[in-house]
């Protein structure tokens, strides 16, 4: 049985434990996220070169780890027709979504006579984007990176990614990447990946800014590189949250407490709910669809659910909702009677899927929202990757004559106040000489 925890007896080590999620146990990887980053700054392609083959495949080589134009052209030939077909809606529903994103690339606006002010939206010039392969194939995450990418107008998109033994690309995310343009993709996992891109080396361009989710081993080479470049926002291992009331299916609730669980056994996935009935059944039928999966699989979510996630059994609706933000998760979903009723008091998450017919797998897939989301409870403070990430805005100012008559004593009273004289000279000589 999926284990039940009722809040009202969890000790406030239980709840430490149940809230701390894989990506917040990551000191202990720091040393190695920081051997590894070091050995790259130093010797460049010669550390790269080590570590992919000790991490990502024996035979990674300068000349054998960026993706070539042949390895593209094969790869349209090894995708099946239905998962083409899947991959083509799924990139069109992406593509529109984020289109509706883009802001006016300029506004300036007079907020008083003569005072203009606005911003100017312009592309990152090059970005690094990171598609994990480890535990399985993820072209998902390649539409969730590059789609938005593309739709920001950015000129450079370098990804990285894993290959399999024998040093080759999942096919489907290579036919991705063509579709969104993206021409320089390179065989490189885990840490060595995101340190090649941050600090550049013979082989492997340096980029402005890296996103994309991470194993804690990921999570750790961001922490450390911070500072040296954009990191993006926080996206380690998934998590997810099933709020369920007494209304719920509770297997529905049991299926969809799966549906992140099985990503790893570093994964947390939760059922919260009031009710001791749904709890009780949900347990029971999560336990009957675990024997259904793929050993493998089972045993990711088994150990997953044991170390960081499982039913918590709350008081109240008021109290689960509580719960929710407090946890600020990755994902959730919100199972209850009258979802849309409840949207206003969910305030962190990474991405609030409503009622019965929207489950995380539908996002993941095919709905549109990107899926690339913050994780570790930065759900708080951190929004889910989008056409955002990709660009940035400098502030525009322009006054004219009346203008600068309006703002010129309120400059200097303040430049005087802060005791910057050059301030307060640039608008008083200004003053006289024009």
């Amino acid at each position: 049985m999926v284990r039940i925890l009722k809040l009202a007896q969890m000790t406030a080590k239980d709840l430490a434990t149940v809230k701390r999620r894989a990506e917040l146990d990551i000191d202990q990887v720091i040393p190695i996220a920081q051997e590894v980053i070091t050995a790259i700054a130093q010797t460049g392609d010669k550390g790269l070169i080590e570590y992919a083959q000790k991490f990502d495949y024996a035979g990674a080589n300068p000349d054998n780890i960026k993706v070539t134009p042949e390895e593209f052209e094969q790869a349209q030939h090894l995708v099946e027709p239905e998962v083409r077909k899947a991959v083509d809606q799924a990139f069109r529903n992406i593509k529109e979504v984020h289109q509706r994103q883009l802001p006016e690339e300029m506004n300036l606006a007079e907020i008083d006579t003569g005072i203009f002010a606005g911003e100017k939206i312009t592309p990152i010039p090059s970005v690094g984007l990171y598609v994990p392969r480890g535990k399985g194939a993820f072209p998902s995450m390649m539409l969730m990176l590059t789609i938005p990418a593309m739709v920001a107008g950015v000129k450079q998109i370098v990804v990285c990614t894993p290959p399999d033994q024998q040093g080759n690309v999942e096919p489907v995310s290579l036919y991705v990447a063509q579709m969104a343009g993206v021409t320089e993709v390179y065989k490189l996992g885990g840490i060595q990946a995101l340190a090649a891109m941050a600090l550049g080396t013979a082989t492997v361009p340096k980029v402005d800014k890296l996103t994309g989710p991470c194993s804690i081993y990921g999570a750790a080479a961001k922490r450390v590189l911070f500072g040296t470049v954009d990191v993006g926002l926080p996206a380690g291992p998934s998590e997810s949250i099933v709020l369920a009331d007494e209304t719920t299916d509770p297997q529905l609730a049991a299926l969809d407490l799966l549906i992140e669980a099985e990503h790893g056994p570093d994964s947390a996935a939760l059922l919260v709910t009031h009710s001791e009935t749904v709890a009780e059944k949900a347990s029971h039928f999560a336990q009957e669809y675990l024997e259904k999966l793929p050993q493998w699989r089972r045993e990711f979510c088994q150990t997953g659910l044991d170390a960081y996630g499982g039913i918590i059994l709350t008081s109240s609706l008021e109290e689960s909702i509580n719960f929710v933000n407090d946890y600020a998760p990755e994902h959730l979903e919100v199972l209850v009677d009258e979802p849309l009723r409840l949207l206003g008091e969910i305030k962190n998450a990474g991405e609030i899927l409503l009622g019965k017919y929207t489950p995380s797998s539908a996002a993941t897939y095919a709905i549109g929202v990107n899926a690339v989301l913050p994780t570790g409870g930065f759900a708080r403070s951190y929004s889910a990757v989008s056409v955002y990430d990709f660009l940035k805005r400098s502030t525009v100012a322009y006054l004219t004559p009346q203008g600068f008559d309006r703002v010129k004593e309120t400059s200097q009273t303040l430049a005087h106040y802060e005791e910057f004289p050059a301030h307060g000279m640039a608008i008083t000589e200004r003053d006289q000489l024009l």
